[in-house]
């Protein structure tokens, strides 16, 4: 297993969180795919902090631009499990997370877009 996930992982960076799928077989195979880092490390990752709000809602602990959320959301978008979801719909949830992690995002305003 070791080989074979060092051997597919070797061009992600270290220290990203990198979820993956394992299936084992009962002949002793196995396959696995890997997956995109969660939506929450991105988005902390682009607003520059280690850790969201303790309170949500209240608080807002980092900025991230509309430009952000969407280069996010082509991300997320090569997940096999989200490719059959409209980007503004990725969006859009993106942009739910971060509201609930305490983040606010530049350039959205009351479920609108807004152009810069």
């Amino acid at each position: 297993f070791c080989k074979s996930f060092n051997a597919r992982t070797i061009n992600l960076k270290d220290n990203v969180p990198t979820p993956v799928n394992l299936t084992a077989f009962e002949d002793r195979s196995f396959e696995f795919k890997t997956k995109t880092p969660p939506t929450s490390w991105l988005l902390k990752q682009a607003a520059g902090i280690e850790k969201g709000a303790a309170k949500p809602g209240e608080e807002t602990v980092g900025t991230v631009s509309i430009k952000h959320v969407y280069e996010i959301a082509k991300i997320k978008k090569t997940d096999e499990h989200l490719q059959h979801i409209h980007m503004k719909g990725l969006v859009k949830s993106i942009i739910s997370s971060a509201k609930s992690m305490g983040i606010a995002v530049e350039g959205y305003n009351q479920g609108k877009f807004r152009r810069s």
